[in-house]
């Protein structure tokens, strides 16, 4: 079953892969799947699709944009680092809503993270003293309930992230 959505990508390239392709897919009416070419830039389409999906199911709009910045994040990980920039490569993002949980699951070709990088300085990496390596690392952890890095699939890599509904900050006020 095609899932149809309006993407607010501004670029001709993307705006006609999304229309040539079946990039987004409706499994059920808990769960939707994305397709990515292993092209930066993309990772917008499982961005926007996140956010439109944890809008539907009534999330927070402060979890929505936590949820959009790990998806982003995971997914820039897996173009850059997973699939080492290939362009013969894809990369297949899963969301899917149950109760009051959001799981997203983004999968490369690769063979997962050999060793996860230290936590960055942040004060150093916003001064420009540090590079930013495992900052998006860092900001998924921050932003999601729970996050597994290295989940082996028969396809490649996974990460996975659960994100709750509402943050705890808020349900507890």
């Amino acid at each position: 079953m095609r899932f149809a959505m309006h993407f607010a990508i501004t670029e001709d390239r993307l705006n006609r892969e999304v229309e040539d392709r079946e990039i987004v897919r409706m499994l059920n009416e808990r769960t939707i799947e994305v397709s990515l070419p292993n092209r930066m830039g993309y990772e917008r389409i499982a961005m926007d699709c996140s956010a439109s999906f944890a809008r539907i199911v009534g999330f927070a709009s402060e979890r929505v944009e936590d949820l959009k910045t790990a998806v982003a994040e995971a997914c820039l990980n897996a173009i850059e680092h997973g699939n080492r920039g290939r362009p013969d490569t894809r990369v297949l993002v899963t969301m899917n809503f149950n109760d009051d949980f959001f799981s997203v699951s983004v999968m490369d070709e690769g063979n997962g993270i050999a060793e996860l990088p230290e936590e960055p300085n942040i004060e150093q990496v916003v001064e420009k003293l540090e590079p930013p390596k495992g900052l998006g690392i860092y900001l998924i952890k921050q932003l999601v309930d729970q996050v597994e890095f290295n989940d082996m699939t028969k396809g490649g890599h996974a990460v996975r992230m659960l994100i709750k509904l509402t943050s705890q900050q808020s349900s507890s006020d």
